[in-house]
């Protein structure tokens, strides 16, 4: 049983280090990584089967993640470090030149935690399908997991590859969709509405899940658990998860405007005094 106190803690620090990591270098998404937070610090901590301090490309034995919306990479960042895949510290060169943080996730600098290259909207399936498949060849029992946002949908590829995770049953695979209604240029509503996600999975030959309070901890780990007793059953599992963009600070919640805006010095004063800090800064 997850120790949700800690967990609430974590998660308190994490958002601290998304608004101070973008701050310091004024660029950065913090909008979706602060929706985000309570989905990875519950899957590193406590539902994924995985060794930070022996981390290897191929994963054999470990459960894998992969990153599919890699403009969230501060929360991603933030999390990998806080589990010890490496020093907190390295969170201060988050986006500066010939450093292994990037604003997009890379694999040529051989960051621990990270297996591919993300941030190109529409990927992240695919190869977590692959990944999935590479295991069931390798009698390997352990589980793929991806995330995505909502407006990632409305690119084609995630279509391919939902056909061909249904058609071939890759069933050792869950897919989490972070449907907080907002992208860049404003609510996914109006920029291109996603219909009905939850009958078009379903229809796709998903097993659906939803999560509707995705900034709850105990929700987030109740449906993660629940997507894992489908695990072998003949689908592919996707969880559509609602969270808010920006949660936790409130003048970043209800608006997209933080999708990709760096706070400013007010406004990071503003934003930490709002998150306590419970495990210290970097």
């Amino acid at each position: 049983m997850a120790d949700i106190l800690a967990l609430q803690k974590l998660s308190s620090q994490v958002r601290r280090d998304i608004v101070r990591m973008v701050h310091a270098v004024s660029s950065g998404h913090p909008g979706g990584s602060l929706g985000c937070t309570e989905y990875l610090v519950a899957l590193y901590n406590g539902v994924m089967k995985h060794d930070p301090k022996n981390f290897t490309m191929d994963g054999k034995g470990d459960d894998l993640f992969f990153l599919s919306n890699g403009h969230i990479s501060p929360v991603f960042y933030s999390v990998l470090a806080r589990c010890g895949y490496f020093p907190v510290e390295e969170l201060k060169t988050f986006r500066r030149l010939n450093t292994r943080l990037q604003g997009h996730p890379t694999t040529h600098d051989h960051l621990p935690g990270v297996r591919i290259a993300s941030g190109s909207l529409g990927q992240g399936m695919s190869v977590a399908i692959g990944a999935a498949l590479a295991k069931k060849l390798n009698n390997d029992s352990s589980i793929v997991y991806s995330l995505h946002g909502d407006g990632e949908l409305q690119e084609g590829q995630i279509w391919e590859a939902a056909m061909y995770a249904a058609a071939n049953k890759v069933d050792n695979y869950i897919a989490t969709i972070d449907y907080n209604g907002r992208q860049i240029d404003g609510d996914v509503e109006h920029v291109l509405s996603l219909g009905n996600l939850k009958a078009k999975w379903e229809a796709f030959g998903w097993h659906v899940i939803e999560t509707e309070k995705g900034n709850d901890l105990t929700s987030v780990i109740a449906g993660l658990d629940l997507a894992k007793s489908f695990i072998g059953k003949g689908k592919p599992i996707i969880i559509i998860m609602k969270t808010e963009m920006g949660a936790g600070v409130d003048f970043m919640m209800g608006t997209h405007k933080w999708h990709g805006s760096a706070p400013n010095n007010d406004q990071l004063a503003n934003a930490l005094g709002q998150l306590e800090e419970t495990l210290g800064d970097y």
